[in-house]
């Protein structure tokens, strides 16, 4: 994997979520997303890219978060997979924390988001 990519591909994920963070999340992933692209979340929601849209006009924004343990594999010349630990914070609720998956593609030099997934890890008292 070239560096130059993985570094670039972390920064987009970056930026994902600086935009959830700031309110503009809506617009970025308008941008970012391929056409056919789905998000699978947590709570179980499959969305395409219009729902997906639609839900993050009125999302309340994330006031930190962290990325951990990135892992960048590639899936071809123009595919690669980023995985991480993922963890969001909002005022009042328990962190989000899940292990995290995002499929991006390269379309005409532009790396766009095809696939995104969210595994919930269990708290430790939950496991017990």
């Amino acid at each position: 994997m070239d560096n130059a990519v993985a570094r670039e591909i972390l920064q987009l994920e970056h930026r994902g979520w600086r935009a959830l963070s700031d309110g503009t999340g809506a617009q970025f992933y308008a941008n970012i997303m391929t056409q056919d692209a789905v998000m699978i979340l947590a709570p179980g929601f499959a969305l395409d890219r219009q729902a997906v849209i639609g839900s993050l006009e009125h999302a309340p924004p994330w006031d930190s978060y962290d990325i951990t343990d990135p892992t960048i594999v590639a899936l071809g010349n123009e595919h690669v997979l980023l995985r991480y630990t993922g963890t969001g914070r909002r005022r009042g609720e328990p962190d989000f924390l899940a292990l995290m998956g995002s499929v991006y593609v390269r379309v005409d030099g532009v790396w766009q988001l095809a696939h995104y997934q969210q595994t919930p890890v269990p708290a430790v008292d939950e496991l017990s």
